[in-house]
C-alpha cells in the first residue's frame, strides 16, 4: 500500500515538472519571438529605404555624368532632340510636352468620369448595386498596361481616324484617351472612399434643411472630402506621367515639340524604352541622356506625390 502512494507522488511530482519545464520552454520561445520580430520588421522595412537611396544615387551619379556632355540648360530648354543625329541634340522639351500633353489628355477623361462615378457609389447607389459595381470597375486596374497599349493602337485610333481624317497612325491623342480610362478606378476609387468617410450626420442634418440629395453632394459632401478627391486627382496625375506601355505603343517614337495631339510623340517613359532596348553603348552620351530622362520623371512624379501629400494635409477635415 504505501508503495502504490509512493508511485503515485512521483508520478504527481514527474508531471508537474513536466508541466512547468513545458511553461518555461514556451516563455522562452516568446520571449526570443519578442526580441527577433522587432530585427525582423526593421530589417525588412531598412531593405526598402536602402533599395530607394540605391535607386535614386544611381540616378543622380549617371545625370551628372550626362551633364559633363550636355549642358543643363541645353537640356532643359531645347526643342530638338536628336540623339542619333551627325549632330546629336539632347533637348528634354519634346518628352516633356508629350507626356504633359497625354497626361493631360488622360485626366480630362478619368477625373470628370471618376468623380461622378463616385458620387453615384457614395450617394446615389444602394449597397446591392455598390457591392457589385464597385468590383466591376476595379477590374479595370487589374489589366495590364500592354493590353491597353494594343487596344489604343488597334482599335481606337481607327475609329478615331474616322472621325479626324488627319490623325496619325500613331499619336498622342488615343494613347491619352486610353490611359485616362485606365486611371478611372483609381479616381473613382479613392474619390467615393473619401466621400464615404463623410460622416452621415452632416448628410442627414443638410437633408433635414430641405435641402435636395445634390444640393448635399455638391454644397457638403464634396466640400468636407475635398482633400481625398484632389489627392485622387493629383495621384491620377502621377500615374498617367508614369505610364510606360500605352504610349510606347500607341504614340509612336516621333520627337516632335509641338502642341497638336494629332501627331505622332514621344513621352519620356517611352524615350526610356527606346534607349534601353537599343543599341546605346555605356559610356556613350546616349547612354546617359537615359539617366538624365529618368531623373527628370523621377522629379515629376516625387513632386506628384509630395503635393498629394501637402493637399491631404491641408485640406483634411477631422471629425
Amino acid at each position: 500500500m504505501e508503495n502504490d502512494i509512493d508511485q503515485q507522488k512521483s508520478t504527481t511530482i514527474t508531471i508537474r515538472q513536466i508541466i512547468e519545464k513545458n511553461k518555461h520552454s514556451s516563455m522562452n520561445l516568446s520571449r526570443i519571438k519578442e526580441r527577433l520580430m522587432p530585427i525582423i520588421l526593421f530589417t525588412i522595412a531598412l531593405i526598402s529605404i536602402l533599395t530607394t537611396a540605391g535607386i535614386l544615387l544611381t540616378l543622380i551619379f549617371e545625370t551628372i555624368e550626362f551633364f559633363k556632355a550636355v549642358p543643363f540648360l541645353d537640356f532643359f530648354t531645347g526643342t530638338k532632340l536628336k540623339p542619333l543625329g551627325a549632330d546629336p541634340k539632347f533637348g528634354v522639351l519634346p518628352l516633356l510636352t508629350g507626356t504633359l500633353l497625354s497626361s493631360a489628355i488622360a485626366m480630362f477623361v478619368a477625373i470628370p468620369i471618376g468623380l461622378m462615378t463616385a458620387i453615384y457609389l457614395s450617394e446615389y447607389a444602394s449597397d446591392n448595386a455598390r457591392r457589385v459595381l464597385k468590383p466591376i470597375l476595379e477590374v479595370l486596374a487589374g489589366i495590364p498596361t500592354i493590353v491597353y497599349g494594343f487596344f489604343a493602337f488597334t482599335f481606337v485610333t481607327p475609329l478615331l481616324r474616322s472621325f479626324i481624317p488627319s490623325l496619325e497612325p500613331t499619336n498622342i491623342l488615343s494613347p491619352g484617351l486610353v490611359m485616362g480610362i485606365m486611371i478611372i478606378p483609381m479616381v473613382a476609387s479613392l474619390s467615393e472612399d473619401a466621400m464615404s468617410s463623410v460622416p452621415n450626420a452632416l448628410r442627414e442634418g443638410a437633408l433635414a434643411l430641405g435641402a435636395t440629395k445634390l444640393e448635399v453632394t455638391w454644397k457638403v459632401i464634396i466640400p468636407a472630402a475635398f482633400s481625398g478627391i484632389i489627392a485622387s486627382f493629383v495621384l491620377g496625375i502621377s500615374r498617367a506621367i508614369g505610364e510606360t506601355m500605352i504610349v510606347t505603343i500607341a504614340s509612336g517614337s516621333s520627337k516632335n515639340f509641338t502642341f497638336d495631339i494629332t501627331q505622332s510623340m514621344q513621352t519620356m517613359t517611352a524615350y526610356i524604352v527606346e534607349v534601353t532596348g537599343g543599341e546605346a553603348a555605356a559610356g556613350t552620351t546616349l547612354y546617359y541622356s537615359l539617366y538624365a530622362v529618368a531623373m527628370t520623371l523621377f522629379f515629376f512624379t516625387f513632386l506628384m506625390n509630395l503635393l498629394a501629400q501637402y493637399i491631404s494635409r491641408r485640406f483634411r477635415e477631422e471629425y
